[in-house]
């Protein structure tokens, strides 16, 4: 229940701005910084967006047709906190890795369905929350043992 009021106070909170369409060049254009996932004996980097104000982490990857293999969006918190999101208007399937401030993974969300209204909610307090492309976690191995972390931090 608490993680479906959160995401109706997030859902409340974004501005109509936010839901206006952005484009794929629009998104291509903004830096990315290197996120590493350690998972057992493998080393994954992805280079990613980060969507560090409010309006950037309202609109995520709404309206995004692609995403790179290697790419994503990482939405970091400036306290831990119940994390919850939706798929509106993301039209591609996306992993969603809950992390917590030592950078343990809370838990994994594979191959969300886009356009969903249901929330994906975390299942504790998180400091972040990486989006890669649906079906990494699998592809890689990647499972709520690996560790993720990132220079930005």
């Amino acid at each position: 229940m608490r993680a479906l009021m959160t995401a109706l106070a997030l859902a409340m909170a974004l501005p109509v701005s936010a839901c206006a369409g952005t484009s794929d060049t629009q998104s291509e254009a903004a830096a990315t910084i290197p996120v590493t996932i350690r998972a057992g004996e493998a080393t994954h980097v992805f280079n990613v967006e980060v969507a560090r104000t409010a309006e950037e982490q309202a609109r995520g990857l709404m309206f995004r047709t692609s995403l790179p293999e290697d790419g994503g969006m990482i939405f970091p918190f400036p306290r831990p906190r119940i994390a919850s999101f939706w798929m509106k208007n993301t039209l591609i399937p996306l992993d969603m890795f809950f992390i917590r401030a030592d950078g343990s993974i809370d838990r994994i969300a594979e191959n969300t369905i886009p356009e969903n209204l249901e929330p994906v909610a975390s299942g504790g307090e998180v400091s972040a929350v990486l989006e890669l492309a649906g079906g990494t976690a699998a592809k890689l191995g990647i499972d709520e043992s690996a560790t993720i972390t990132w220079k930005d931090r």
